[in-house]
């Protein structure tokens, strides 16, 4: 027993016989070697169990920093890498995530092979994934999106729902719509309210002529027919709410399409004429890398340099439904009151919510100082990156955000999912408020994809942020929103920043939209010399007018709005607080102001990635 105690002993001190700050990871590598540049770890998870040894046994070395350097590659990642308060370093000795010569991936997808020909079809084994089958919502093939089947390519020609009965929980539709999808099991629609889509899972379809009652699945069933905003539209002027139908067999009739069997476990993909499936992959984890830490010991002085997160899913909407009240943060109870309540200083108040928030790739919460510097977010199922609670500080700068379903970047709470979300939050531990947060110089672009009513950048309760020199186009709503809320009670916001952002191509599909958009009283915030053009124009919005280039919406308050240059005058001051300030805005503001927003000259890069 005493030779192999001392045996155990010294392998242990030879796992950690490295001691230079330096520890190395390849996809080639062994997470038994020692980490040295000859002999590299396999996973960023055993290189970061190594330095939080080094740390926590001051080897010589560590006192300037801990580098890990992975090589350029792919790195499956089976579950999040969890970064924990042990990782933390300090201002002179961070602990530094790095890729030299190339980006390294952390993937959370699967690969999909041996596909054979079944008439126009492509079809293969759905794979498994740590033992168990995988469902996906997302299939990607040769590096790009496929489509989930659906009845329509061409959004201008959705259908639109005839009748709202929310007492019998009935979406009346034209029978028309639906009829080939009426024995389908795992039939999805996706409803268009206004400034939101709802993912709802169909139960049941009953033909009435040349109409159908649809019925859902619980819990969005309840939730969608007992909230009150946004909701589904019935309208004298055509503008009735527009939905399509997607996840079913009998819809996959397009080139591009997919469908998965999940009783067969088989997948069908629809090729293009001559194309060839040389690489298929579905996404199998929803959050790729964990930073969480507490407030009394939180995670520090982390930073991610040209690391890359791809290949991450969100699978809620397919066993609960999605039904989001704004930003695509998904009500788990809403419904309208009787009499309305009364707020002091704001209007009545006619409805309640509780929410809750989509998964991330990359979550960061009870952290200080976590920096993402040079790295890359794509072909993702929800967020980006979220700095959810808990955090200070921190520079997300030169990164690029693109392919993916929900908002690039999210920061700050959105109501704890225990708090009414119209009630202001101001924890008496201001610890608990996203603060301090630089976003800067990033590419953000094809983001919102699926989730439409999600964004470039969706900050909420949040303090001292700095958004700046981003560009964001091709998104589905507004590019930036700012605060949270509905209220113009002084709350935990305050001295937030947006300034000479270039915002282009936005509102790709849903509109009571903006460039940017504010809610909520936040003192000493200012909108300064951003740049806004080039807004969609969608056919099936709800009210074709109710667009705006800015946009302070209900209880904005103490926010300065100036010198930004937009291709009209169109903006909207809904329901503002107190002490808002405009200025300067509009088609004659400086052209050089236009000229210098979004990326600065040493990002313009971004663009060619």
């Amino acid at each position: 027993m005493k030779r192999s105690f001392f045996t155990a002993a010294g392998l242990v001190l030879s796992a950690f016989a490295v001691y230079s700050a330096d520890i190395y990871v390849s996809p080639e590598g062994n997470d038994l070697n020692s980490g040295d540049k000859g002999e590299p770890k396999a996973t960023l998870g055993s290189a970061l169990r190594q330095a939080r040894e080094m740390r926590r046994q001051a080897l010589p070395g560590v006192a300037s920093g801990v580098t890990i350097h992975m090589a350029p590659g792919n790195y499956s990642v089976y579950e999040p890498v969890f970064v924990r308060p042990e990782d933390s370093g300090s201002p002179e000795s961070p602990t530094v995530i790095t890729s030299d010569g190339g980006v390294a991936w952390l993937n959370g997808g699967v690969a999909v092979d041996g596909w054979k020909r079944q008439g126009k079809l492509l079809v293969a084994d759905a794979p498994s994934f740590n033992g168990r089958p995988l469902d996906f919502r997302q299939l990607y093939v040769n590096g790009k999106k496929a489509v989930r089947a659906r009845d329509v390519q061409d959004f201008e020609k959705m259908h639109r729902i005839i009748g709202n009965d929310p007492v019998n929980e009935i979406l009346w539709v034209p029978a028309e719509a639906v009829k080939a999808i009426r024995k389908s099991p795992y039939a999805e629609m996706v409803l268009h309210e206004m400034w939101c889509v709802a993912n709802l899972r169909i139960k049941s379809i009953e033909m009435h002529g040349d109409s159908a009652a649809v019925r859902f699945h619980n819990p969005e069933s309840r939730i969608q027919f007992e909230h009150p905003w946004p909701r589904p539209m019935v309208t004298d002027n055509g503008h009735n709410s527009a939905f399509y139908l997607t996840n079913a067999k009998e819809l996959l009739d397009t080139p591009g399409e997919w469908y998965h069997d999940i009783d067969t476990r088989k997948v069908y993909y629809y090729p293009y004429p001559g194309e060839t499936v040389t690489d298929a992959v579905v996404p199998a984890v929803e959050t790729l890398v964990n930073v969480e830490g507490t407030l009394d010991r939180p995670v520090e002085n982390v930073k991610f340099e040209n690391i890359g997160f791809e290949y991450t899913t969100w699978m809620r909407p397919s066993v609960m439904g999605h039904v989001p009240l704004q930003a695509g943060m998904y009500m788990t109870d809403g419904y309208k009151i009787s009499p309305k309540m009364e707020r002091y200083q704001n209007h009545k108040l006619d409805n309640q919510g509780w929410l809750g928030r989509p998964a991330a790739a990359v979550n960061v919460s009870g952290a200080k100082d976590i920096d993402f510097i040079g790295c890359r977010f794509k072909h993702l199922g929800s967020s980006g990156l979220d700095y959810e609670w808990g955090t200070e500080g921190g520079l997300v700068k030169g990164c690029l955000f693109r392919d993916i379903a929900g908002s690039g970047i999210v920061a700050g709470s959105f109501s704890p999912a225990s708090l009414e979300t119209h009630l202001p939050y101001d924890p008496s531990d201001g610890r608990e408020v996203c603060s301090g947060l630089v976003i800067s110089n990033n590419l953000i672009t094809d983001v919102s994809n699926e989730d439409w009513g999600t964004l470039g950048i969706a900050a909420g309760y949040v303090k001292d942020i700095d958004i700046e020199h981003n560009e964001i186009n091709d998104v589905s709503y507004s590019g930036i929103s700012l605060g949270w809320g509905w209220t113009r009670t002084v709350n935990c916001m305050r001295n937030n920043r947006v300034h000479a952002n270039l915002i282009h191509h936005y509102a790709r599909h849903m509109y009571d939209v903006a460039g940017v958009y504010t809610l909520g009283s936040q003192p000493h915030s200012w909108v300064t010399e951003n740049c806004v053009r080039d807004i969609y124009v969608p056919g099936y919005a709800h009210d074709p007018d109710h667009w705006f280039y800015l946009y302070t919406d209900e209880g904005s308050s103490f926010i300065t709005v100036k010198d930004n240059w937009t291709e009209g005058e169109k903006y909207l001051k809904n329901a503002n607080g107190p002490g808002n300030v405009w200025e300067n805005n509009g088609p004659n503001v400086d052209p050089k102001i236009k000229e210098n927003a979004g990326l600065t000259k040493e990002y313009q890069y971004l663009k060619t990635l």
